[in-house]
């Protein structure tokens, strides 16, 4: 091969590898859509579908049942989810054109947040009072509901700060 061809076809190749490096990433983004009826999706929790972590303002030693808020920054959200999905996947049934979001380790009532768009990420209220440590599960619940709906679940670590 020729020297000039050859330094043609290097800046062209090397455009193609990263050209096919980056797609497996922009296929993960999801423009902001309405959620409306009959469709699949997941919970998210600081961008993750499961074994999320929700940081709590709690410093120093924590004692068994100590309850603090969650540090600001932290987002819930939802995005579509394939039909043949696993657990923790949800179906907006019917009627559902929004997901509520249940903090259902909360100390206090609390309404849940309402999201209406895939795609978009909401702040978590850093005035809710969760667990400073442990385990639970965030609920995303299609609203209004139905009798085909189904909600979504996150697993969900409260780690309090050192």
């Amino acid at each position: 091969m020729s020297r000039k061809l050859s330094a043609r076809l290097v800046p062209l190749a090397a455009a193609i590898v990263l050209t096919a490096a980056s797609a497996p990433a922009l296929a993960d983004v999801v423009d902001p859509a309405p959620i409306g009826p009959g469709q699949y999706f997941s919970g998210l929790v600081n961008g993750q579908t499961a074994r999320s972590i929700i940081r709590m303002a709690c410093f120093g030693p924590v004692v068994p049942g100590q309850t603090g808020h969650p540090m600001a920054g932290q987002t819930v959200g939802v995005r579509p989810a394939p039909s043949g999905s696993t657990s923790g996947v949800g179906y907006t049934g019917s009627a559902a054109n929004a997901i509520g979001v249940a903090f259902r380790n909360a100390s206090t009532a609390t309404p849940p947040i309402v999201l209406r768009y895939y795609g978009t990420a909401t702040e978590i209220p850093t005035s809710l009072n969760l667990p400073c440590y442990g385990s639970g599960v965030l609920e995303f619940l299609p609203t209004p509901t139905s009798p085909t709906a189904r909600p979504a679940t996150v697993s969900v670590n409260f780690v309090g700060q050192p």
